[in-house]
C-alpha cells in the first residue's frame, strides 16, 4: 500500500485502542507514523520528485513521536521524510511479548520501498534500536546512500541472550515475563519492559552486518548510556571507511578520537549531570519531555521507593542525567530526557548534510 495509505490505517488501528481516553488525540498523533514533504528550497530527482528522502526509526518501546523533531530537521534540509511505527509500539507493553526484530525489520524495509520510489538517494535515521534496524538495512541495501544514527543499540549485554528462557515457565507466572512493570503514564513510550523486547534486541544486535561500510555515516551518542553500549558505537565508526564520517560523544571527556567531536555532557548551572541514552534526539523545547516538559521520568524509583519516587515527580530541582549510581548519590535524579545541546547538534548535522556527495 502506499505511504499515506499506511498512516491512515495505523492510525485508525491506534484510535480502537486507546478508544475513551481523555488525550486519545494526542496519543494516537504522537505515536503514529508520519510523512513530511520538504520545505523550502530543495533538489528534484533525476525523474523523481526529489533528489533526497530520508526514513525515520524510532526506538525500543519508543514511538515515532521521538523522531518528530528530526523529521521536522529533514525537512528543512530538503530532504523528504517518513516515519514508521515498529509492530508492537504505540498500542500496550503487552503488545511487545509476540514481537520479533525480523518484524521491525521488515517495516523499515518496506519505509524504504516506499521512499525509494519518490526519491533518488535515499537516507536511514534511527534512534536506539532503530539505528540498529537501519544498519540491518543498509548492510543489504545499495539504495541507502548514507545513515545518520542516534544513541544506536549496536550492543546489549551478553546476559540478554537467555532472556528468553522465561518462555518456559511464564505460561505458569505471567509476572516473570517482564524485566519491569511500571505505571505507562507516558502518552508516547512504554514504560513497562517485557523480557521478550531484550531477546529481540539480542537477536537483532547479532544479525547486525560487521564487515566495512561504505557510505556516509553521522552518530551521535553519550558515554553515559544506561541502555545500550555507547563504546560500540565508537567501535562501529572505526569500520566506517566512507571518509565522510562523524560521531557527537556527549560525555565528562574528549575520547581522543579521530572524527569524533566531543561534547561536555555536565551543565552544573542546569543541574545536569550527564546526557543519557534517552536525551540525544529531543528539543529541549519539546513541550512533552522538554526543559519544561509535562513529563518527569522518575522510573529508577518506582519498584524500591514510592517516597523517593513522587519527590522526583514534584521536584523542581531534582538533578538530571543517566541513572548511573555516580548520579544517584547527588540525590534526587530525573533521568534526561533532551538534549540541552540539541540545536548545535542540527547544525553539526547541517554541516554534514552540505559536504554528502
Amino acid at each position: 500500500m502506499s505511504f499515506a495509505d499506511y498512516i491512515r490505517k495505523v492510525k485508525e488501528m491506534l484510535r480502537q485502542v486507546h478508544a475513551g481516553k481523555p488525550d486519545a488525540e494526542q496519543i494516537v498523533a504522537g505515536n503514529a507514523p508520519f510523512e513530511l514533504q520538504p520545505s523550502g528550497d530543495f533538489q528534484k530527482g533525476s525523474g523523481k520528485l526529489y533528489r533526497r528522502g530520508v526514513l525515520l526509526a524510532h526506538g525500543l518501546s519508543d514511538s515515532p513521536y521521538h523522531m518528530r523533531h528530526l523529521g521536522e530537521f529533514f525537512q528543512r534540509n530538503g530532504f523528504r521524510a517518513m516515519a514508521v511505527l515498529l509492530p508492537g509500539h504505540g498500542t500496550q507493553p503487552g503488545d511487545l511479548l509476540d514481537a520479533r526484530w525480523e518484524d521491525w525489520a521488515e517495516t523499515v524495509a518496506y519505509g524504504v520501498q516506499c521512499l525509494a520510489g519518490e526519491v533518488d538517494e535515499v537516507y536511514l535515521a534511527g534512534f536506539s534500536a532503530g539505528a540498529a534496524l537501519s544498519l540491518s538495512q543498509a548492510g543489504k541495501d545499495e539504495r541507502v546512500k548514507g545513515l545518520f544514527m542516534f544513541s544506536p543499540a549496536l550492543a546489549i549485554a551478553s546476559r540478554a541472550r537467555r532472556s528468553h528462557l522465561h518462555r518456559l515457565y511464564s505460561w505458569l507466572l505471567p509476572r516473570s515475563a517482564w524485566l519491569s512493570v511500571m505505571p505507562d503514564q507516558d502518552r508516547y513510550k512504554y514504560e513497562s519492559f517485557c523480557l521478550n523486547a531484550v531477546t529481540q534486541m539480542w537477536r537483532l544486535t547479532q544479525a547486525l552486518p560487521q564487515g566495512e561500510l561504505n557510505i556516509p555515516v553521522f552518530v551521535a551518542a553519550s558515554a553515559d548510556d544506561a541502555t545500550v553500549s555507547s563504546i560500540a558505537a565508537l567501535g562501529f565508526l572505526s569500520r566506517v571507511k566512507h571518509p565522510l564520517r562523524k560521531m557527537l560523544w556527549y560525555a565528562a571527556a574528549d575520547p581522543q578520537q579521530a572524527d569524533v567531536e566531543w561534547v561536555k555532557s555536565a551543565l552544573p548551572d542546569k543541574r545536569i549531570l550527564s546526557s543519557a541514552h534517552t536525551a540525544v534526539v529531543m528539543s529541549p523545547d519539546d513541550a512533552h519531555y522538554g526543559e519544561t516538559g509535562e513529563y518527569a521520568n522518575c522510573l529508577h524509583y518506582f519498584a524500591q521507593d514510592d517516597e523517593h519516587y513522587s519527590a522526583c515527580l514534584a521536584s523542581q530541582t531534582a538533578w538530571l542525567g543517566e541513572v548511573t549510581p555516580n548520579n544517584l548519590k547527588y540525590g534526587l535524579l530525573r533521568r534526561l530526557m533532551y538534549n540541552p545541546h540539541y540545536a548545535e547538534m542540527e547544525t553539526a548535522m547541517q554541516n554534514f548534510i552540505e559536504r554528502l556527495p
